[in-house]
């Protein structure tokens, strides 16, 4: 009998051990999932932190080739906008010298009209017509010409009418008479001609 005792203890405490043990292995393994979960969400946070230092960066990265274009093309327009102001600069360099020169042009243009018998007074009237001459040629190296007028229709771009008169032998809206010359450089006009138009 006492042998049956140390028997069933001996069942028992070995039973008690086994479920000892098994219950210490489902506690680790009830560990083991536990940690390994907060493992997982732990990676799961630091993936979502890379993944969204990346989208920042790339934000970043784009905004700054947005600028960088946006310089490059700012660059491009402010060269070629100096480019052009040299090239105007250098076409229409005389524009200001022929403005100054005209109202002078103008007298030498009324002297010459003066008729005289005396011939003194035509040898200078003969070389006022040279230096007036010399001048013309000048305006005309630099790419300044006078306006055609008489004859031609109305221009406002490079006509100033000053009076309307009905003339017979021209046609409506034609210059009829010319007061003063104008000026054109290049494609810009210096000074519209001041007509007299046919109504």
């Amino acid at each position: 009998m006492a042998d049956e005792k140390t028997i069933l203890n001996e069942e028992t405490t070995q039973e008690y051990n086994q479920a000892e043990k098994t219950m210490e292995h489902e506690e680790l393994e009830a560990a083991d999932a536990v940690g390994s979960e907060e493992a997982e969400a732990s990676h799961e946070n630091q993936l979502k932190a890379v993944l969204n230092k990346s989208a920042e960066l790339e934000a970043k990265l784009a905004d700054a080739e947005n600028r960088y274009i946006r310089l490059q093309a700012d660059f491009d327009n402010s060269r070629r906008r100096a480019r052009l102001d040299i090239e105007a600069s250098e076409k229409y360099r005389a524009q200001k010298l022929i403005s100054d020169l005209l109202p002078a042009i103008d007298n030498f243009e009324r002297a010459l009209q003066m008729e005289t018998d005396n011939e003194q007074v035509k040898s200078v009237l003969q070389g006022m017509e040279m230096v007036y001459r010399s001048l013309l040629e000048a305006l005309k190296n630099e790419g300044a010409e006078q306006i055609e007028s008489v004859g031609k229709e109305f221009d406002p771009h490079i006509h100033q009418a000053v009076m309307q008169v009905e003339v017979e032998g021209f046609e409506s809206n034609t210059v009829v008479e010319e007061f003063q010359k104008g000026y054109i450089l290049k494609d810009r006009v210096i000074r519209p001609a001041m007509v007299k138009v046919n109504q």
